[in-house]
């Protein structure tokens, strides 16, 4: 099993994923104006681990398409060296 991300590292792999890390919301505090919302580690975490198995289910739809196709064509391929 993999060792979960902490920190600047943990930043940096949601920033390479394109994973929101809240510093664009914002909440008023009486006496301190807007404060940015910052995602604790956890919850950047979990963003992280979402974002890399999407991009996981992707890949492996796009090998599932890949091999329909092949798939397709060896039928095909089989077909016509039975009629010829």
């Amino acid at each position: 099993m993999r060792k979960l991300l902490v920190g600047d590292a943990l930043r940096k792999r949601a920033e390479q994923l394109g994973v929101a890390m809240g510093t664009d919301q914002s909440v008023v505090v009486p006496g301190r104006g807007n404060v940015p919302i910052i995602a604790e580690d956890y919850e950047l975490q979990r963003r992280v681990l979402e974002a890399e198995r999407h991009l996981r289910e992707h890949r492996l739809w796009l090998v599932a398409a890949f091999s329909a196709v092949a798939s397709l064509v060896s039928a095909v391929a089989a077909w016509l060296a039975v009629i010829k």
